[in-house]
């Protein structure tokens, strides 16, 4: 069926995900460390209770000026609303498939599992240190690597000492996992 003959609300469910974040893969959990799940939920919450009541009383009021094909407030109003409908539901789809796991379980351990900061070296002997996070809350800028991109399945489950060999697009490159740490467990 053509693009021209379905209704807005059928391509709703289409562009669900945001294009900034990746699909999470097939059969696998969406595990998140304690502050990255708090970080998603505080964004839903203020998506809900702030911007979209906000959003909502700007287009009520645009549409009672009048003639709404020439309303710059109420077709904005109206496309910022889809933007935080489309934002809200992938959230909660995010949220609800959430796991939250608890990297300080691990604190002391030599073994790298999910929330481990590895500092690992290359041939060159040239040292890089990673976090190994959720697929929501990763920042490569901050050193911080989602759990399935390629470096941190080559360093899931091993310690330090080992030595591996990472597959990158230029080639196998061998590391050294020099070391492996975790955050202290919060204070009870």
């Amino acid at each position: 069926m053509s693009k021209a003959f379905t209704k807005e609300s059928d391509q709703d469910g289409e562009d669900d995900d945001s294009p900034s974040l990746p699909a999470l893969p097939q059969g696998t959990r969406n595990y998140m460390t304690p502050a990255g799940y708090a970080r998603l939920r505080a964004e839903f919450m203020q998506l809900l209770d702030v911007e979209r009541p906000k959003i909502v009383e700007i287009v009520s009021w645009a549409a009672k000026n009048g003639d709404r094909s020439e309303n710059g407030d109420y077709l904005y109003g109206k496309k910022r609303l889809r933007e935080i409908d489309r934002r809200l539901r992938f959230l909660t789809k995010r949220l609800d498939i959430a796991e939250v796991v608890d990297p300080s379980a691990h604190h002391g351990s030599d073994q790298i599992f999910f929330g481990a900061t590895v500092t690992y070296a290359n041939a060159k002997g040239e040292e890089r240190t990673i976090t190994i996070k959720g697929i929501d809350e990763s920042d490569s800028l901050a050193g911080e690597v989602s759990w399935v991109s390629p470096i941190a399945r080559t360093l899931l489950k091993t310690r330090e000492g080992d030595e591996l060999q990472l597959v990158t697009p230029v080639g196998v490159e061998p590391i050294e996992v020099v070391e492996v740490r975790y955050p202290k467990p919060a204070a009870d």
